[in-house]
């Protein structure tokens, strides 16, 4: 123990008795509502650390609370991001279902429409990765009996035409390669010219007489005069002519996305695409159907 020195013991004592003394005085003194005066030193010593206790008890508990808040508020604000990423994939899944049904209702229509023409639906599954050339591969070969040459459109006009036959693929020749060549017309005059590929979007159209009258948006359809497509099919619009040395020089829009394709029909036949009408559907009900043309292979798979 501590031990006090001995001329400091009488004043230690005092101050003991002292202290004894004034505790004594503090049991025995009341003050308003009988309270002793010793209970209220008590309290007024107390109370200080008390509120401090509460004061740091309210603020631990309260950042504990908090914590425990944000963090659950990070998981579910984890959760909902999840939940949208997920609900967006869902719906550019169902907006793909949506287009390629309407791609292939569009297929189906325009194949009812003429149903004496032979022709092949084909998916579009490959494009040569060479920047100069514009081709792409279909899922159509040899054993569905395509060969070269056969024209590919689709319901809004001309593709191409099929350059190279493989087993169960086949190359295709769109319009806009530099190697490409379409007989033409301007669909108003029936003024015919050749459209060639300029390997980019556009096409032009040659062998157009300068004296020739167009304007911009006039339609351009096959002419027949390649042997590979009938006539009337939609090849593009003008987007611009001027005069040329010794004929006009034509630009024109394609009819069709060529770098949008997903499914193309093959035309297995040159005939006419002529739609059939419903006059003609009632006078052909009863009569006999030899000189309808075999379907091989015409229907949309």
């Amino acid at each position: 123990m501590l031990e006090v020195p001995f001329r400091h013991r009488p004043l230690l004592l005092l101050t003991v008795v002292l202290l004894i003394q004034i505790l004594l005085l503090a049991f025995q003194i009341r003050r308003g509502e009988n309270a002793r005066l010793i209970r209220i030193w008590a309290v007024e010593i107390v109370t200080p650390w008390q509120r401090a206790g509460t004061w740091v008890g309210s603020t631990l508990h309260s950042s504990w609370k908090d914590y425990v808040d944000l963090h659950h508020v990070r998981v579910e604000n984890q959760q909902l991001r999840n939940q949208i990423t997920q609900l967006a994939i869902r719906n550019q899944q169902l907006e793909s279902q949506a287009h390629e049904q309407e791609r292939l209702e569009r297929l189906l229509n325009f194949r009812e429409a003429y149903p004496s023409v032979n022709m092949l639906a084909a998916e579009v599954i490959g494009a040569n990765a060479d920047a100069s050339s514009r081709t792409l591969y279909i899922n159509r070969g040899q054993r569905d009996g395509l060969t070269r040459d056969m024209g590919v459109i689709t319901p809004e006009g001309v593709v191409g035409k099929i350059l190279e036959v493989f087993s169960g693929t086949a190359q295709v020749l769109l319009i806009n390669d530099k190697e490409s060549g379409v007989g033409a017309m301007l669909a108003s005059s029936r003024t015919h010219g050749v459209v060639k590929g300029l390997g980019q979007m556009q096409l032009r159209m040659d062998y157009v007489p300068n004296d020739e009258k167009m304007s911009n948006g006039d339609a351009v359809v096959t002419s027949g005069d390649d042997q590979i497509f009938p006539k009337d099919l939609p090849i593009g619009t003008v987007t611009g002519a001027g005069g040329g040395n010794p004929f006009k020089t034509i630009l024109i829009q394609p009819a069709v996305r060529l770098d949008r394709l997903e499914e193309v029909l093959v035309l297995l036949s040159r005939d006419e695409l002529a739609p059939q009408t419903q006059g003609r559907d009632s006078e052909t009900a009863g009569a006999p159907t030899s000189n309808a043309p075999a379907p091989a292979g015409g229907a949309p798979q």
